[in-house]
């Protein structure tokens, strides 16, 4: 038995096989207790933190015992530097794919604290995993002793081939990024493209740009450079609130004083009452023209945002109308008159 356990082949075994069952050990009952406690904190960044590490530690301990098993007896040169090379580029692996994991969840964590609760862009989160990721493939051809400079300029000259072969999509993706760093449409804004398209912008993509409509919820995607070289109404910005306008008219027989007062009661009750008013702005009241039938005149309600108008409406148009009626104010019918000539006047 003690010779059995004195050869090299079986403490090879044994190490590796330790590293192993070791990493598991780490990854269940550590990392797994550090889980649990990060997710009852409302602290979000030891979140991030521990999930940045899940199943890091086995790849870890494993390599850890790969190379103390590789230490055991003689080892031919060259199957030992290999291994070492390979173990080598394996761990820093594992830590670039643990910094690619930290980087894209610390975009999304500084994002939702600087712009209310507000995700980042997938494409700014696949741009900073991806500039850790390139990072981590350098530093580990450096380590395998591959010259980095004649790479680059290899794929400098491969990379003109590349970008004719793929025009359109990196046209895309450069108009990603010039509409998040405008930001002047931002996740969850509120757009109208000048094709009509309408909607909540929901994410920026490396390709396009995917708006959910309203009120059906249905999702349109966008190409980056229409949307960029579109002309974009933006509901949201430099605020959501905004102005909704609804034409009313009355007889010519009504006393426009009286009138305006019932409106401006009528709205500012609305506001006040309806979820999604803004009661502390004032409602406006225009007349605005001497229509065919009646005195035309124009209101206008402060509403907390896009999707507020069709409730506000709607409880405005119920009430004002039965205002009126309570307050004899005439909403007159469209009248014209048909002049018939006779055949005498021929």
């Amino acid at each position: 038995m003690t010779d059995f356990m004195q050869s090299p082949w079986v403490q090879r075994i044994v190490f590796v096989l330790g590293g192993i069952v070791l990493g598991y050990l780490v990854e269940r009952l550590v990392i797994g207790r550090a889980h649990k406690l990060a997710v009852s904190s409302r602290f979000k960044w030891d979140d991030l933190i521990v999930e940045s590490i899940r199943g890091l530690p086995t790849v870890w301990l494993s390599s850890a015992g790969a190379y103390f098993a590789l230490n055991v007896g003689v080892a031919p040169p060259l199957v030992m530097s290999s291994v070492q090379g390979i173990l080598m580029a394996l761990v820093i692996g594992s830590v670039a794919v643990g910094g690619m994991r930290l980087a894209g969840g610390a975009v999304e964590v500084l994002s939702t604290s600087t712009q209310g609760a507000i995700r980042s862009p997938t494409l700014v989160v696949s741009l900073a995993k991806a500039a850790v990721g390139v990072l981590g493939v350098f530093i580990i051809l450096g380590n395998l002793g591959i010259e980095i400079a004649p790479l680059i300029t290899a794929f400098g000259i491969g990379g003109l081939a590349v970008a004719l072969a793929l025009q359109d999509t990196l046209g895309n993706l450069f108009a990603g990024v010039q509409i998040i760093l405008s930001r002047q449409v931002r996740p969850r804004d509120y757009v109208q493209l000048s094709s009509g398209e309408e909607g909540w912008v929901t994410d920026v993509k490396g390709r396009n740009t995917t708006i959910q409509t309203f009120p059906d919820g249905n999702l349109v995607v966008v190409p980056n450079s229409l949307l960029a070289s579109s002309i974009v109404k933006n509901f949201s910005f430099p605020r959501s609130a905004l102005w909704v306008s609804l034409d009313v008219g009355v007889s010519y027989d009504s006393d426009l004083k009286h009138v305006e007062r019932v409106t401006l009661e009528v709205a500012t009750e609305v506001l006040e009452e309806i979820d999604g008013g803004m009661p502390g702005e004032k409602p406006v009241v225009f007349f605005n023209a001497f229509g065919a039938s009646s005195i035309d005149f124009q209101v206008r309600m402060m509403v907390r945002e896009f999707r507020s108008q069709g409730p506000i409406r709607h409880e405005f148009i119920k009430r004002l109308h039965r205002r009126f009626g309570e307050e004899g104010i005439e909403i007159p019918f469209p009248i014209r008159t048909v002049v018939m000539k006779s055949q005498g006047d021929d």
